[in-house]
């Protein structure tokens, strides 16, 4: 059966989840804000579940019953950022993926971690990643996080590329919402912390097992 190709000229990746393996930062910052509260982490799960979350704009109380969620986000946020360079892993084979999609079509990088694009830079330098993206943008960068299509809208502008010759590729649910609502192609993959069904639910146009993936189901119309 002939894969489905899908035309770009632009691709819009996603962090966490996606280029980068973050479970151990997201199990690290979830100890630390618990720590910081007098309480220990009731199971891996929860460490899990806050950036699933996080992501879709969802309530977390139920997972710290009884505490002040402003105050346990802004020490969560916190204790990640700064864990993310140690802790976060780029994903295997990722390298030479970029590098093949690099050649063929322009490639940017947009994040929801509120935190400046020269930090994400420098993560993405000290794993030799940062050579093959033209664009970095964060939530610092936007008004509305996604799933609002700002940060792709901006990005497909900054790079010069019509809506519908990007692809945006993510973990999330909220990668894909923002996709479609921007116009854009859209390829969720189940690398990050979202499941199959979860993503099979917003119709992406794409699932793949991960972004190494990726090359064999693109056609490139030029950058």
């Amino acid at each position: 059966m002939e894969k489905v190709k899908l035309k770009v000229k632009g691709i819009l990746l996603d962090f966490d989840g996606t280029i980068v393996d973050s479970r151990e930062a997201y199990l690290e910052a979830a100890k630390a804000a618990f720590a910081a509260i007098g309480r220990k982490m009731v199971n891996v799960k929860v460490a899990t579940e806050i950036p699933r979350r996080l992501e879709q704009n969802l309530s977390i109380n139920n997972l710290i019953r009884g505490i002040d969620a402003q105050k346990f986000l802004d020490v969560y946020l916190n204790a990640y950022y700064q864990v993310t360079s140690i802790k976060a892993k780029p994903m295997p084979n990722v390298s030479e993926t970029l590098k093949k999609l690099s050649q063929k079509t322009k490639l940017a990088l947009i994040t929801m971690r509120r935190v400046p694009k020269e930090k994400v830079i420098k993560e993405l330098q000290k794993s030799g990643l940062a050579k093959h993206f033209q664009l970095v943008i964060t939530a610092l960068d936007t008004h509305h996080p996604k799933p609002s299509p700002e940060a792709l809208i901006k990005c497909a502008r900054q790079l010069g590329i019509q809506m519908d010759k990007c692809a945006v590729v993510g973990d999330s649910v909220a990668d894909v919402k923002a996709g479609k609502t921007a116009g854009m192609k859209t390829i969720a993959v189940l690398s990050g912390i979202f499941t199959r069904e979860e993503l099979e639910g917003e119709k992406p146009d794409l699932i793949l097992k991960s972004v190494n993936e990726l090359p064999d189901f693109l056609e490139y119309s030029g950058k």
